[in-house]
C-alpha cells in the first residue's frame, strides 16, 4: 500500500482529502494529513463569523471523526519541519519521521506584514487564524475596560481588510480602514465603484483613510497608541489589524530544493507537480502561470487535479483561471467577473450608478457590442450568476447591452433562459459542477428534486452563490421532462399557500370544510393541508388552535409538545426572559407538585417535562393563577424574544433591551405563521442576546436600533441581514409588523423566514422597497392586519380550562377517565426521564 502525505489541513488540504476518498481507487493508498493548527480544517472564507458566535466548531469543514471514518490519519498541532527528497521522508517539529510515496504540499499562505517601524508592538495583530481572532477579542476587551471609546485600525482596504473592519466593529471598537492605494479593493474595483462602496461603508460606521503610507507604529511601553503617516498626519488607535496581503508558506519547498518563484510560491505545472515528480503543491502555495491564486475555487480545482494525477487519471489544470468572484462584504454585495477593467481600445463600458442607494453596475462589451467581456457589481449582485455565465460561454447579448444591468423599471434586465447555457457551463465553481451534471442527475432519475440534486452533485454547498441558478436549472429540467413542478399544498388542493391565503381572506371562511368544499378536490383532507389551513385561518382571523382542534398538528391540538414516551412538556411564556422571584418559586412549586422534569431552554424559558395528558389542564390552571400564560412552544408562532440585561444593569448597555424585548414579545405572542419565529434584542454590539441568529433581531447602537431580519438557527444556521440602522422603537415595530405580515402572506408551508427571504425575488433590496419605501402601497394594510391580530390575542390555555367541551380532549381514553399506566420513568440527576427504548 502506497502512502500519501498531505502537509497542511486548510480548506484546500481538506478538499484534497474529500475528493480523494470519493474515488474507489483510494482504497489502495494510506493517507496521512498534517495540520499545524490545533483543530481540523475550517472555513477561513467565513472567518469573520467567529466574532458573532465565537464557535469554532461552526466553521469546521468536517469533524475529526470524518477523517477516521474515511481511513485518514489526521495529525493536528504538529508542524512539518523538513523534507528529505532523497529518502522520501518528512520530519515534524516533534522529531517524528514519516515516509511517503507521494507528498502533497497544501501549506497555504501567511499574512504579509510590511516592514514598518514599531509593527512588533503589543496590540498589533494579523487576521488569519482562529487563534489570531481569539487574541484580538481578548485584547479588545482589555483596552475597552480602560477606554470605552477605544479605536482600532485595519491596515489594508482589500477583501480581507474590509472583513477585518467588520470584525473591529463587532468587537465594539471605533473602526478605521487605512489603505495605501487611492481606492478600496484596488484589484477588484474601478474608481467609481470603489467610491460607491466607500459611501456605503461610511454610512454604516467605518472610517476610511485612502492614499496613506504608514511610516511607523507609535506607542509607549511596547503598546501601540497610533499610526504615523507623515510629520503632522497621525491617527490615534489602540489596536491595529494588519491585512495587507499574503505570503506563500513555501519554506518547506525552498529548503528542500524545489523550484520556487522569484516572489515566492512553489512552481507547479498543469498537473500540479513540482520540480520533483513525487511532490505536488496546491492552493495558495502553488505558483501556476507565474501567479498565486488567492480564491478558494482554483484551490479546489488544483486539489482535484492532484488527486487524479496520483490515481493515474490524465486531467489537467486549464491554462487560464477565472478570477470572477461574488461576495458579501459587511452586508454589501460586491462582484466582479471577466475583465473588470478594460482599455477603451478593446471595448465599451456601460455604467449604471445610483449613489443614493449605493448601487453601481458596470459591464464591458466588445467594440461591436455583441460580446460581454466583464463587469463590476456593487450593492446589488443578484444578476451576477447569469452575467457570469453569459461571459464564460460567449452567449449572445441584447442589441442594447444596457438592458443587462438596467433595473426592472428602466427597461428591464434582459437575460436568456437558463436552459440556453451549454452543458459544459460551470454553475458551481466551488465544487466544479456543470449544467450537464445537474441536469444529468435529473434526466437519469437519480435526482427527483432540488435536495436530491444538491446531495448528488454538491452544487451550492460551498459559498452558496450559485443556489438560485441550481434551483432554476432543476425546475426547468423537471418541466422539460414533463414532470410537473408542484407548488401545491397537497393532492386535495390545486393551490399553493399564497392562493389559499387570498381565498380565505377574501371569502371570509371560518372552517376547514368550507375551504375544502369550495376549493378542494374532494376527500376529507390530510395531515398536510389541514394544519396549513388551520394556520392560515389563525393568521387571518386571529383564531386560536382551539377553534378547530381536529385539524391541528398533534402539538397544537393539545397545546403542548408531545415527548418520546407520550407525555407532554409545558412551557409558560416568560417575556424577554424577565421573571420575578415570586414566579420562579411558583414554577418550582408546580413542577414539584406534578413531579415534572425542569430545564432552562435555549430561549431563556423554563420547560416542564413529563406531564400526562390529563394533567395538562391542571398544570395550566396553576400557572395561570400565578400570572403565567401559554408560551406557544408547541405552535408555528412566536416562541421567544431573547434579551440581554441591557442598560438596566450592564455597563456596556446602550439601551433598555429587556423592556423593549418584553414589549415585542407581548405584541407578537400567539400569531400563527408558516414556521416558528424567534426574536432577540441586544443592548449593545457585544450581542449577548444573539439577535443576529433570530428571525428578527435588534442591536442597540448610537442613535437607536439596528434591525436585522431573516436569521435562524436549526439545521442550516443563517445570520440575519442588516435591514435598517439607527431607528427608534416606533419605527422598529412598524417595520417588524410589515415584515412578519408579508412573510405570513407569501411564504410556503413550513418555510422559515431565512429561506423565504433568501428565495424572495430581489431579496433584501426588494424587502426594503416594500417595507420602508412602501413600493406596493400595502404598508398600512400590513400594519392594520397585524394590529388586528394583536388586539384579538387570547391565551389558549385559559380558553381550554374555561370550556367544558374543550376539556374533553384531555383524557387518555375517549371512553374512560383512567390514566395510561404504561408510562415508565427512570432516575436522572435528582430528576427523572423516560425509560429508554429497547
Amino acid at each position: 500500500m502506497k502512502t500519501i502525505l498531505v502537509v497542511g489541513n486548510g480548506m484546500v488540504g481538506y478538499k484534497f482529502c474529500e475528493k480523494f476518498v470519493a474515488k474507489k481507487e483510494s482504497k489502495q493508498f494510506k493517507l496521512i494529513v498534517f495540520g499545524e493548527e490545533p483543530r481540523p480544517a475550517y472555513d477561513r472564507v467565513h472567518l469573520s463569523e467567529f466574532f458573532e458566535n465565537q464557535d469554532a466548531k461552526a466553521l469546521e469543514m468536517a469533524p475529526a471523526e470524518w477523517y477516521t471514518e474515511n481511513g485518514i490519519d489526521l495529525i493536528v498541532d504538529e508542524r512539518v519541519a523538513d523534507i528529505d527528497r532523497t529518502n522520501k521522508t518528512i520530519t515534524t517539529a516533534k522529531d517524528r519521521a514519516f515516509s511517503y510515496d507521494y507528498l502533497v504540499l497544501a501549506t497555504g499562505s501567511s499574512a504579509f506584514v510590511p516592514p514598518i517601524k514599531g509593527v512588533e508592538k503589543e496590540g498589533v495583530f494579523v487576521y488569519r487564524t482562529i487563534e489570531d481572532l481569539e487574541g484580538m477579542l481578548a485584547y479588545a476587551a482589555k483596552i475597552k475596560a480602560k477606554n470605552p471609546n477605544a479605536k482600532a485600525a485595519v491596515l489594508g482596504g482589500g477583501l480581507l481588510g474590509l472583513e477585518a473592519g467588520k470584525a473591529v466593529m463587532d468587537m465594539g471598537l471605533e473602526p478605521h480602514i487605512v489603505e495605501f492605494a487611492p481606492k478600496l479593493m484596488p484589484r477588484q474595483l474601478d474608481s467609481r465603484s470603489s467610491q460607491v462602496l466607500q459611501l456605503k461603508l461610511e454610512s454604516i460606521g467605518l472610517n476610511i483613510h485612502l492614499s496613506k503610507a504608514t511610516n511607523q507604529i507609535l506607542g509607549d511601553d511596547g503598546y501601540i497608541t497610533g499610526m504615523e503617516f507623515g510629520e503632522d498626519d497621525v491617527l490615534d488607535v489602540d489596536m491595529l489589524v494588519v491585512s495587507a496581503g499574503i505570503c506563500p508558506r513555501d519554506e518547506l519547498g525552498k529548503n528542500s530544493g524545489l523550484e520556487v518563484g522569484v516572489r515566492g510560491g512553489i512552481v507547479v505545472d498543469n498537473k500540479m507537480q513540482t520540480s520533483d515528480s513525487n511532490i505536488y503543491a496546491i492552493g495558495e502555495i502553488a505558483l501556476y502561470n507565474q501567479m498565486i491564486y488567492g480564491l478558494v475555487a482554483p484551490g479546489y480545482d488544483m486539489a482535484g487535479i492532484a488527486v487524479d494525477q496520483i490515481l493515474g487519471e490524465e486531467t489537467l489544470m486549464p491554462a487560464s483561471i477565472d478570477m470572477s468572484t461574488k461576495l458579501k462584504l459587511i452586508g454589501v454585495d460586491v462582484a466582479s467577473f471577466g475583465e473588470p477593467f478594460m482599455p477603451a481600445a478593446k471595448g465599451h463600458s456601460i455604467i449604471f450608478e445610483n449613489k443614493t442607494k449605493h448601487l453601481y453596475k458596470r459591464i464591458n462589451v466588445s467594440l461591436d457590442g455583441k460580446t460581454l467581456l466583464g463587469g463590476i457589481l456593487v450593492g446589488d449582485a443578484s444578476d451576477y450568476s447569469m452575467l457570469h455565465q453569459i461571459f464564460l460561454n460567449g452567449m449572445a447579448i441584447p442589441e442594447d447591452p444596457a438592458q443587462l444591468i438596467l433595473p426592472a423599471g428602466e427597461g428591464g434586465s434582459s437575460f436568456g433562459d437558463v436552459m440556453d447555457l451549454p452543458d459544459e457551463a460551470q454553475i458551481c465553481s466551488c465544487e466544479n459542477v456543470t449544467k450537464g451534471q445537474i441536469c444529468g442527475t435529473i434526466e437519469s432519475g437519480e435526482s427527483k428534486d432540488l435536495a436530491d440534486v444538491v446531495n448528488c452533485t454538491k452544487a451550492g454547498t460551498g459559498c452558496g452563490g450559485c443556489k438560485p441558478m441550481v434551483k432554476d436549472l432543476t425546475e426547468a429540467t423537471l418541466k422539460s421532462l414533463g414532470i410537473e413542478v408542484k407548488d401545491t399544498v397537497c393532492e386535495h388542493f390545486d393551490l399553493n399557500r399564497q392562493d389559499l391565503y387570498k381565498i380565505i381572506q377574501v371569502k371570509g371562511y371560518k372552517t376547514f370544510n368550507e375551504v375544502l368544499d369550495n376549493h378542494g378536490n374532494g376527500g376529507h383532507g390530510c395531515e398536510l393541508c389541514k394544519p396549513v389551513v388551520a394556520s392560515l385561518m389563525a393568521s387571518i382571523n386571529a383564531d386560536t388552535a382551539n377553534k378547530e382542534y381536529a385539524i391541528q398538528d398533534s402539538n397544537d391540538r393539545f397545546l403542548a409538545n408531545i415527548q418520546r414516551n407520550g407525555t407532554y412538556s409545558v412551557v409558560p411564556r416568560v417575556p424577554g426572559g424577565e421573571i420575578t422571584p415570586y414566579k420562579l418559586i411558583a414554577l418550582g412549586e408546580i413542577a414539584k407538585k406534578y413531579d415534572l422534569y425542569t430545564k432552562v431552554t435555549g430561549g431563556v424559558r423554563i420547560d416542564l417535562f413529563g406531564a400526562t395528558l390529563n394533567q395538562l389542564p391542571l398544570i395550566w390552571k396553576d400557572l395561570i393563577d400565578h400570572g403565567f400564560e401559554s408560551g406557544h412552544a408547541y405552535g408555528k408562532s412566536l416562541r421567544t424574544v431573547k434579551t440581554c440585561v441591557g442598560s438596566t444593569w450592564c455597563r456596556y448597555g446602550m439601551d433598555e433591551s429587556v423592556s423593549f424585548g418584553i414589549e415585542l414579545e407581548n405584541r407578537y405572542r400567539g400569531i400563527r405563521a408558516p414556521h416558528k419565529i424567534k426574536g432577540g434584542v441586544s443592548g449593545c454590539i457585544r450581542e449577548c442576546a444573539e439577535a443576529r441568529g433570530k428571525d428578527f433581531g435588534l442591536i442597540a447602537v448610537e442613535g437607536g436600533w439596528n434591525l436585522y431580519l431573516g436569521g435562524n438557527g436549526g439545521a442550516t444556521p443563517r445570520h440575519a441581514e442588516l435591514f435598517a440602522e439607527q431607528i427608534d422603537n416606533e419605527t422598529v415595530i412598524k417595520y417588524i409588523d410589515r415584515y412578519l405580515m408579508l412573510y405570513m402572506r407569501t411564504a410556503k408551508p413550513l418555510q422559515r423566514t431565512a429561506a423565504w427571504q433568501e428565495r424572495l425575488e430581489g431579496g433584501l433590496h426588494y424587502l426594503k422597497e416594500v417595507i420602508i419605501e412602501d413600493k406596493l402601497g400595502i404598508a398600512e394594510d400590513l400594519e392594520n392586519e397585524m394590529q388586528t391580530l394583536v388586539n384579538k390575542f387570547e391565551c389558549e390555555w385559559t380558553q381550554a380550562i374555561n370550556d367544558p367541551e374543550m376539556m374533553k380532549r384531555f383524557n387518555h381514553f375517549v371512553n374512560s377517565e383512567e390514566e395510561d399506566d404504561n408510562l415508565v420513568f427512570v432516575p436522572l440527576r435528582e430528576q427523572k426521564m423516560p425509560e429508554k427504548w429497547v
